[in-house]
């Protein structure tokens, strides 16, 4: 048994000694990072490109049934209530009213958007997407994040319309 510890410290011995004491010399070469406080030319207001969430496009109707829709001046309430409700329960996985979330918020969209091209968007998605210009671009700002048809009626859909023209 004392062998066997002896020849063991004996082995590391020689390793350890072996091993160290001789330096060795590299050459190669050498980085200086320093942080670095200067913006980023490729920001979107450097390169003049507006996000598709912000950007403005109410001439354009987008791809669907929907080809004109004529709005009251004044909001039917009792329409917008029931397209509130619907909201709550088939939109507010993806969409929040007051910030970015897997999709973009919907405050303000009939200053951006076609009351047209929201109905289109609605109905259905994926039309959409593969047809139009402005949502194949939110589908890319939201990292691919397609939206879900709901298969909501047109008449749904115009009651979300008009919950939207209130915020």
């Amino acid at each position: 048994m004392k062998f066997i510890l002896r020849s063991t410290v004996l082995l590391c011995s020689i390793l350890l000694f072996a091993c160290g004491g001789k330096e060795e010399k590299k050459e190669g070469f050498s980085v200086e990072r320093s942080k670095s406080t200067e913006i980023s030319s490729e920001t979107p207001a450097a390169t003049n490109e507006v996000p598709a969430s912000q950007r403005i496009t109410l001439d354009e109707k987008g791809v669907g049934p929907i080809k004109e829709i004529t709005l009251d001046p004044e909001i039917n309430q009792a329409m917008a209530a029931e397209g509130e409700a619907i909201f709550k329960s088939n939109c507010t996985a993806c969409h929040k009213l007051d910030k970015r979330f897997i999709g973009p918020s919907p405050r303000g969209i009939m200053e951006r958007r076609s009351p047209e091209w929201i109905m289109n968007m609605i109905l259905d998605p994926q039309l959409m997407v593969e047809q139009d210009r402005c949502a194949k671009d939110l589908l890319v700002e939201f990292n691919g994040a397609a939206m879900a048809n709901q298969n909501l009626t047109v008449e749904q859909t115009r009651a979300i319309l008009e919950y939207f023209r209130t915020l």
